[in-house]
Formats: C-alpha cells, structure tokens, sequence
C-alpha cells in the first residue's frame, strides 16, 4: 500500500542495527592488534551479513516429547476365584433339569465363575434334609414340600424356579378313574415324598377306618414296579410325562388324575433351595447361580431343537423316546426368570394348608422364599 515501506527493507535496518555495535567493537579490537585496513564497503541490499547465534537463542527449553500412545498393553483382568458347588437333585435326572444340564453344557455356570457338580439323591426325601443339615449346598425340591418342611424347622428358603406348574399327579392302573369318594378311598395308594402323603392322599382318603386298615405305602423310587405288579392300585405323586407312557410300554393302562381336579393350588414344580441359614453369606454366589439358570433358560427357549440335541449329546441317559416325546410340553412349563417370586401363590398356598389343617400359623412368604436379585 502507498505510504509503507518494503518488508525486506525494514528487516535489513532492523538487522543492520543489531549488528552495528558488534561491529565496532570488533573494530577497535582489529585496530590494535593488526595495521590498519581499508574501510569496509557500505552496506547493500546484497552483502552478506552474519547474525551472532545467541540473538536468536530460544529462551525456553524444548519440553521431552510425549509418547501419543502406550506400546506396553496393560495387565489383563485376572478372573473371579472359581467357586465350587454342588447341587442334589430332587429326582433321577430327566428333561426338567434342563436348566441346569444346559447351564453347564454352554459354561453358563463357569462365566459366573462357578464349578457346579450335580448329584441324584439315594431317595426323594433325602435332598431337603442334606440340605438342612449343610451338607450340600443347594438342592431341588417343590414347593409343597417346602411349605411343610420349613413349618417343622427346616431352614430352608427358595432362591429360584425352574418349573413353574406341578409335574406329578396321582396315576390310578387303569383306563377307568374311580367315580365316587369311596371308591377313591379303597383303592390301596403308594407315595414317594412326604408332602403328597400329606397334601394329596388327605384330599383322596377321608379320616376313617378304611385307612388304618389299608394305609399308603412308601414306595420311594419303585413307583412303576409297584403299580405293575399290582402291588398299589394307585400312586399320588408320579410324575406324569414319564411314568404313563413307561408303563403303557408294558401294557399297563392309567389314568392321570392331575392335582387341579383336587381343588390344590397351582404350585412350584421344581424349586432351587438354599439353607436360610447360610444364606446371607452366599448371597453373592446365589445370585451368580441364579443368573446362569436365567440365562440357561433363555437359551433353551430360543433354540429348543439345539437344546434338546445339546442336553442328550451331555447326558446321554437322557435320550429316549419317552423323554423326546415330553420334552415340548416340559419347554412350556419352564420359567423364563428363575429369580422371580410370586408372592400370591406362596402366601395362597400357606393359607391352603393353614385352612386344611397341615400347619398351624401360616409365615410371611419373605419366611419360605426369596428373589435373590432383589435388594
């Protein structure tokens, strides 16, 4: 623009200036050592002019450069200590512990940093009471049976569901049901666990006589024996998917008589127990447990086809046609959130046994069963 001098102007007398004292005294030093010279040549636009160093010196040190990443990768997160436990069984192992064959068939169990080992019980009433006695750590039961065992001191509590209908009935040798109460009551009944004794043969035989005279018989696993040898006409907790079509493979005929046309309560067919008394202490690995059945479950109902191909292919017992042919039917009975309680059936089912005169003061449902995920 008009009025301004040339950059390269200005920065030649900016220049010339810082050099001209420099200069001089350089001179001086010059003169009194050596003769005298001829002056330097003036100044231009194209004479070479040397800048001492130290006028340009930066003033702050350079700073060390900073790596933009770390070549070292950290540590990798070491895994949850491996928890060890074992669970009984309420029954020999069939399709309704799905859950659990499945859980550790695809390391549910091991992603929660559990190793779970499951064991059959020598008789059905044996779980519940290793478990009282703290000798297992979780086992398999129904719900009835809970009701009654923890009315006598057991302490038990449900932690989880695997099953959420009943999944045994009374199975009559047959193709005729008994049509009136006194027919009901002279047939001669078998029973494998207490609580049916208790729950289901009190609604079939009344109080009298006839019952001391031809009383139930415990016939633990013998149920298909027993009726096939017409050692019982009748068995108040057989397990419907399976011993029907067992014993119609021997050409004995029954009739299922299911626990509904008893006016009995829907009910837990199969519950995961915990000792009340250590369970504050295992709440932790109650909850992973728990979680692995849920996620187990989900599993299975999104693929039952694979599951039922994975649980065979892991217990190889399992694979037969009687259990093939329940396995759709047992898929509708499962439950899909293990952890779930539902306090209007426990709290029901109290008040049933209560109004039966099974127990004497019915407990607060927090007393039998509990949401582990809940806090």
């Amino acid at each position: 623009m008009p009025g301004r001098l040339p950059l390269g102007i200005i920065l030649l007398s900016l220049v010339a200036t810082l050099a001209y004292p420099l200069s001089a005294a350089l001179a001086e030093q010059t003169d009194e050592a050596t003769p005298a010279e001829a002056p330097a040549a003036p100044l231009t636009l194209d004479s070479q002019v040397e800048v001492p160093f130290f006028l340009f010196s930066p003033s702050i040190e350079e700073e060390p450069e900073v790596p933009e990443m770390a070549f070292t990768p950290p540590a990798p997160l070491e895994p949850p200590p491996v928890k060890m436990i074992d669970i009984m069984l309420d029954w020999y192992l069939s399709p309704q512990h799905a859950a659990l064959v499945i859980a550790q068939a695809r390391d549910f169990f091991s992603l929660q940093g559990l190793q779970v080992t499951l064991s059959t019980p020598a008789d059905p009433s044996v779980p519940t009471k290793l478990l009282a006695a703290g000798e297992v750590d979780f086992a398999l039961s129904r719900q009835p049976q809970l009701h009654l065992q923890v009315h006598k001191g057991a302490p038990l509590v449900r932690i989880a569901t695997l099953i959420e209908t009943p999944m045994t009935a009374v199975i009559i040798a047959g193709d005729q049901p008994p049509e009136n109460s006194e027919e009901f009551a002279a047939l001669h009944y078998g029973f494998a666990t207490q609580d049916s004794r208790a729950m289901v043969l009190s609604q079939l035989i009344p109080a009298t006589p006839l019952v001391s005279e031809n009383p139930p018989e415990n016939l633990h696993y013998d149920a298909a024996d027993a009726l096939r040898e017409q050692r019982v006409d009748a068995v108040a907790d057989g397990f419907f998917h399976f011993l029907p079509p067992q014993l119609a493979n021997d050409g004995v005929a029954t009739t299922v008589l299911r626990t509904g046309k008893l006016d009995i309560p829907h009910y837990d067919g199969l519950i995961l127990l915990a000792n009340s008394e250590k369970m504050h202490r295992d709440r932790d690995v109650i909850s992973r447990l728990v979680t692995a059945l849920e996620n187990a479950s989900q599993w299975i109902i999104e693929h039952p086809d694979e599951a039922w191909q994975l649980m065979v292919q892991a217990q190889p017992i399992l694979d037969n046609e009687i259990n093939q042919g329940a396995w759709n039917d047992i898929l509708r009975r499962m439950t899909l959130r293990p952890a779930a309680l539902d306090y209007r059936r426990y709290a029901g089912f109290e008040a049933f046994l209560h109004q039966r005169g099974q127990i004497d003061t019915p407990y607060s449902v927090e007393r039998l069963a509990i949401d582990p995920h809940s806090r």
